[in-house]
């Protein structure tokens, strides 16, 4: 079996079934995104799974042994179609994992009917890809699912042209920071009803990189602390007081 189509509530659980039924790993499969989550009115009820198909990439094929010529002073010449596959493979390996990224960012925006740009930002343990453009809205998506989403492929498609692991984020009109100061406001604006109310507070599902926040937001308050229960996407963080049994 080297091809496998797979559902899940998100691009990336389809990704990880199809995987597991697979028993491989990222970079060896090429992935095709068949359909895109939908969810039904106000995203509260899900209408839709995503729906990917996952293909096991061919390793590969050892250059044949060239055939025995008969001792002259001639030297064979490269013929013009076998001197431009030689060139082709050649470049085809040198391409750039972030621009390959970037140009599939662009792609999608045109396909949405947006003019974008991607400005790429290199720092030590990842790289930026900043979109830039009009009605970003649409990229991003609600409280930046879309956006997770295509941070997701990005990171695939960018490994897929590097030999070492590598870690991109993607932004667009510095969506990250300011959801990431909302959250940290919202850990501080609930930490205070917990401490007012003594009871304890249970928040919406969150992404790991969100749970995160409000978590270090809150790691040193003084009267409550925090953790996470649920299984992932549905993964939510509790917010309790310290003393609390």
């Amino acid at each position: 079996m080297n091809k496998i189509v797979t559902s899940g509530k998100t691009i990336e659980d389809a990704v990880k079934q199809g995987l597991a039924k697979l028993g491989t790993t990222e970079d060896k499969v090429a992935v095709n995104v068949l359909e895109q989550p939908s969810k039904g009115f106000l995203g509260l009820i899900g209408v839709r799974e995503a729906k990917v198909e996952l293909t096991l990439l061919e390793p590969p094929t050892p250059a044949p042994e060239p055939a025995s010529v008969p001792s002259s002073n001639r030297t064979p010449s490269m013929s013009h179609s076998s001197a431009s596959l030689v060139e082709e493979k050649s470049t085809g390996s040198e391409k750039d994992p972030y621009a390959e990224a970037a140009s599939f960012i662009r792609e999608v925006g045109e396909n949405m009917g947006l003019d974008v740009k991607v400005e790429i930002s290199h720092s030590k343990d990842h790289t930026v890809l900043n979109i830039s453009g009009q009605d970003l809205g649409l990229m991003i998506g609600r409280r930046g699912q879309t956006l997770d989403a295509l941070q997701y492929l990005a990171n695939i498609i960018a490994n897929r042209y590097s030999d070492s692991f590598i870690r991109i984020v993607l932004d667009a009109e510095n969506f990250r920071e300011r959801r990431k100061k909302t959250l940290e406001d919202l850990a501080v604006r609930l930490a205070g009803r917990v401490v007012r109310t003594r009871k304890e507070v249970t928040l919406e599902p969150m992404s790991p990189q969100e749970r995160k926040v409000i978590h270090s937001k809150l790691q040193d308050h003084p009267e409550v602390k925090t953790y996470s229960k649920g299984e992932e996407p549905n993964r939510r963080v509790v917010i309790t007081l310290k003393n609390s049994k």
